[in-house]
């Protein structure tokens, strides 16, 4: 039966082999069946540079040829900690690279698809940093410095990100309900899907006389997140990590 898939927030890296192997299974049995899968974003706990060719980095895009090769579309919206993919692990790997926010014909139904990140508005500190490191001459600027010192860099910041967000309460870091309807109405439609805050969920509501739907795509910390979306309508759904 045709299905498109979505995913975000993989967060793969080499210290979480349980992830990667779920994510491999994930592509060798199921995507490469779909009709086309979405990556919105966070795939990797961290990405310094489409030149960083560590064999992590080879494996994890060597799952993504397997699909592509066989004609199934992949498509990629950046998050907050792979912004810095590019152009070039797009053709290693036959990924396309879309827009933040983009918007999809999902069998018929118009669809904006995103990250999430920009719908977080009450976390003012996270939009100042994430304005700041979005500048194009401070990502060409970072991406001049050798490996060693982007890899130094990068864990210093994900470090103290992790100490802020353990000062914020969940409200804060949960999106901001009047920037999603803003981003709906802006984009025409009313139905939309995005990763970010790790709160799977089917959200629907009314507002005058309309009806919405927001899906929220969960994180793969503690087993996998999927959502199968055919013709009928999206189903979320988890998979379990190998014993």
């Amino acid at each position: 039966m045709s299905h498109t898939l979505f995913i975000a927030d993989l967060h793969l890296s080499p210290t979480r082999p349980d992830i990667t192997d779920c994510f491999e299974r994930f592509m060798h049995k199921e995507a490469i069946n779909a009709d086309a899968l979405y990556v919105l974003g966070d795939l990797f706990e961290v990405w310094i540079g489409d030149d960083d060719h560590s064999p992590f980095h080879q494996q994890i895009k060597a799952a993504f040829s397997a699909v592509t090769e066989q004609g199934v579309p992949v498509y990629f919206i950046h998050g907050n900690r792979d912004f810095l993919i590019g152009q070039r692990f797009a053709k290693e790997t036959g990924v396309t690279l879309l827009n933040e926010l983009e918007c999809i014909d999902l069998y018929g139904t118009p669809t904006l698809i995103l990250h999430g990140d920009t719908l977080c508005l009450e976390d003012v500190d996270y939009q100042a940093f994430r304005r700041k490191v979005h500048q194009p001459w401070l990502q060409r600027l970072f991406l001049c410095l050798p490996l060693t010192w982007r890899r130094k860099i990068a864990a210093k910041m994900r470090a103290g990100s992790a100490n802020a967000n353990q000062q914020k309460s969940s409200t804060i870091m949960d999106v901001t309900p009047q920037e999603v309807q803003r981003q709906l109405d802006k984009a025409g439609v009313v139905n939309m899907i995005h990763g970010h805050t790790h709160r799977p969920h089917i959200h629907q509501w009314h507002q005058h006389g309309t009806a919405y739907q927001r899906i929220v795509l969960g994180d793969w910390y503690q087993h996998g997140s999927v959502l199968v979306c055919r013709q009928q309508g999206c189903d979320l759904q988890s998979r379990d990590f190998a014993n």
